[in-house]
């Protein structure tokens, strides 16, 4: 709702007439409603002019302003419901934030870099809005990715509806509940705008599309963002899809727009979308200067319509106050920002040392070997099975203990349309891993995605938003550079920029790597250093089935994003077939393995290198040599002690990989060995990996490139050379 003036303020705003405008007058709204729409415009307005006074003074870093945009955002909070409805706003929505209920000196807070800043306490930039009691995760900087998470978050109440046994795993879950997201006009360029919006429509969500349409993109100018110029024409193709074209510098005709959205989205009739013409009176943010692509007469223009300006004479034109009342509120106002930004500039900020709280979750730690650690003595029973059955196995117990959990991706359901499920055999995926999940699990828990892979990451991070435990599937590793975005500049920083106010816990199933004649450049790659390197992830990388089982179920129960790297090559092979373990066969993150004993030379390994480093420690052995034989088994984080336990034994160690050599993973060990253990050194640290190049079609070509097993025993020959 709309701030109002305090009714316990001696110089509060009044109106010039004692009675009430009628119900049926101005959408039904009241005369203090009104009153207060102008206030959180003028409030709006004013915590801008303060943060570019601050900017100017050099007592604030960053500053973009809402400035224009405000008569259709506080239309929109006084349709809402705060607290109940779920909103995903971006950086100009300053009023909307203000009509839920966030105070200019939380905003100020945030503008300084304070401690309190409910945003991110001081680690995004102002404006990058997120308020937990709100229901307002965390927002990032990157337009239009919060498209697909809104999506997410609606889709959560979505499957609730269809499955009673998620209901209570749904944070805030009413039934009735919509989503807000909002994106300037240059953001409909982005794909994954687009994917959403598609998403959305398919499955009839209560999602509120806004389009806050200011006719700039920084300097572009939306003709050459949007063909046509329009986007709401753009998406009239769409099904289910209420579309609603406006002046989104008129609140009332903006309340009106948002009321019938709202209705029909809670009616659950499908998505809405909102185009709102709106004017951009400042520089797109205090780094650009307007005025070198825009002329004075466009200026001109925007001001004669700015809603401030406007909204005002029409409150005193109809008599619901005076020039004097406003004058009063105006004043009103203008001290409640001045006091604020006082207090926000004697606030503290964050300690220096503050930046490492909440990479991970402080809550639950998958390396406590207390909780996680149940391998040794573990009882195994029934037919061995291969890494796909164990794996498949783990889901349908970890399923059967949590309904929170949801699988989906590509080709993973057994049979999306379900009326053919008596009749066929069911896909279950491309590699049958996901097989008979949807069968006994349900089409709510189960269920297919399009053909998009940031589609998949970015209704997860919604999902897990409102508290389900997405256990989605990256076909192949190959393709999950389309996620890339979703994954290193939303899912993992989510926590941290958070501070801890929002969490995406997940697992993310990958199949990775080589070794399988044909699978050439597209189905064949591995790239662990790429997602290695992005704090707030963990990487499990298991090499047997047993493995694959106790670190699955770990990462499942885990609070924090988990990427779970599955080596195709090592799916059905016989020498790392197991029994099954117990539902509670847990391997805790950060254990590695020895595989094997021995004191001329450590190999520390992972992957598909496991069994191929196996088998060349078996030759060496008849050389004379033995080999200490590590698995990491995760990658990060991975098992320093049984490395440095190791190193101190044999002084000479290889690092192999299947990444192309340079630049990879095996770099970071062999730097924190030679940083960390170099006294314990008689040889150079030395690595074993693929050629600095993709991976060839050709059978011949493709052995070249991968490391073999030849090539880590030849590798151990020559390290015993010094």
């Amino acid at each position: 709702m709309a701030t109002a003036p305090k009714k316990n303020n001696k110089n509060m705003a009044k109106t010039t007439a004692t009675k009430q405008v009628k119900a049926d007058k101005y959408h039904g709204l009241d005369t203090k409603t009104l009153v207060g729409i102008y206030r959180t415009m003028y409030l709006s307005r004013k915590v801008d002019d303060k943060e570019i006074q601050l900017k100017g003074q050099n007592k604030v870093f960053f500053q973009i302003s809402g400035a224009g945009h405000e008569a259709v955002l506080t239309a929109a909070a006084l349709a809402m419901k705060p607290g109940y409805d779920w909103f995903f706003p971006y950086y100009r929505d300053r009023a909307l934030m203000l009509g839920l209920g966030m105070t200019a000196l939380e905003m100020l807070y945030s503008a300084v870099g304070a401690e309190p800043d409910p945003n991110s306490h001081a680690r995004q930039m102002p404006s990058h809005w997120g308020h937990k009691a709100l229901n307002v995760p965390s927002q990032s900087s990157c337009t239009g990715s919060q498209a697909l998470h809104a999506v997410g978050a609606a889709e959560a109440t979505f499957r609730a509806s269809l499955a009673k046994d998620l209901q209570d795993k749904v944070t805030g879950f009413k039934g009735d509940e919509i989503v807000y997201m909002s994106v300037g006009d240059g953001t409909t360029s982005e794909g994954e705008w687009w994917e959403a919006l598609n998403s959305a429509c398919n499955m009839k969500l209560p999602v509120i599309f806004v389009v806050e349409d200011n006719g700039y993109a920084i300097s572009t100018p939306v003709e050459v963002n949007t063909a046509g110029g329009s986007i709401s024409e753009l998406v009239t193709g769409f099904p289910n899809l209420h579309i609603q074209k406006i002046d989104g510098t008129n609140p009332l005709e903006s309340y009106a727009a948002f009321k019938k959205a709202v209705e029909f989205c809670r009616e659950r009739k499908g998505a809405a979308f909102i185009h709102a013409k709106v004017i951009r009176p400042y520089s797109h943010s205090l780094s650009d200067d307007e005025k070198l692509y825009r002329p004075q007469e466009e200026l001109e223009k925007d001001a004669a319509i700015d809603p401030i300006k406007t909204y005002a004479e029409f409150l005193m034109t109809e008599k619901i106050a005076s020039s004097e009342d406003l004058e009063a509120l105006r004043k009103e106002v203008d001290a409640e920002v001045n006091e604020a930004a006082d207090i926000a500039l004697l606030t503290p900020q964050p300690a220096p040392e503050s930046a490492l709280r909440n990479i991970f979750s402080p809550d639950i730690d998958p390396t406590d070997r207390n909780i996680f650690d149940t391998e040794d003595g573990a009882e195994l029973s029934g037919n061995a099975g291969t890494m796909v059955d164990l794996i498949n196995r783990c889901l349908h117990e970890e399923m059967e203990r949590d309904s929170s959990i949801v699988v989906f991706g590509e080709d993973v359901a057994d049979c999306s349309r379900e009326e053919y499920l008596e009749q066929v055999k069911g896909k279950g995926g491309v590699f049958k891993v996901t097989a008979n999940l949807q069968r006994k699990f349900g089409s709510a828990r189960v269920f297919n995605s399009p053909l998009a892979e940031a589609n998949i990451i970015g209704r997860a991070i919604g999902l897990s938003l409102r508290g389900l435990k997405p256990v989605v599937e990256i076909q192949f590793f190959d393709y999950i550079f389309p996620a890339m975005h979703q994954i290193r500049n939303e899912l993992a920083p989510m926590r941290w920029r958070s501070d801890g106010e929002s969490k995406s816990p997940m697992v993310m199933r990958v199949p990775v790597g080589g070794y399988l004649k044909g699978g050439a450049v597209y189905h064949s790659q591995s790239g662990t250093t790429l997602f290695a390197h992005t704090p707030g992830l963990m990487i499990a990388y298991p090499s047997n089935a047993l493995d694959a089982n106790g670190l699955l179920r770990t990462a499942i129960r885990c609070d924090d994003p988990v990427m779970f790297l599955e080596h195709k090559h090592l799916y059905r092979q016989v020498y790392n077939k197991s029994q099954y373990p117990s539902s509670e066969f847990l391997i805790p993150f950060g254990k590695g393995r020895k595989v094997r004993e021995g004191s001329d030379v450590t190999i520390v390994t992972y992957g598909a290198l496991v069994q191929r480093s196996f088998e060349a420690c078996k030759r060496l052995e008849k050389e004379g040599i033995t080999v200490d034989l590590i698995d990491l088994r995760t990658l990060v984080p991975y098992d320093w002690e049984i490395i440095a336990e190791s190193v101190k034994k044999t002084s000479r160690v290889i690092v192999a990989h299947e990444d192309p050599i340079s630049y990879g993973y095996g770099a970071e060990i062999a730097a924190r060995i030679s940083d960390e253990l170099f006294e314990y050194l008689d040889a150079p640290v030395r690595r074993v990996g693929a050629t600095d190049t993709f991976v060839a079609y050709a059978p011949q070509v493709e052995d070249f490139i991968l490391p073999q097993t030849e090539d880590v025993e030849k590798a151990v020959q020559e390290l015993m050379k010094y």
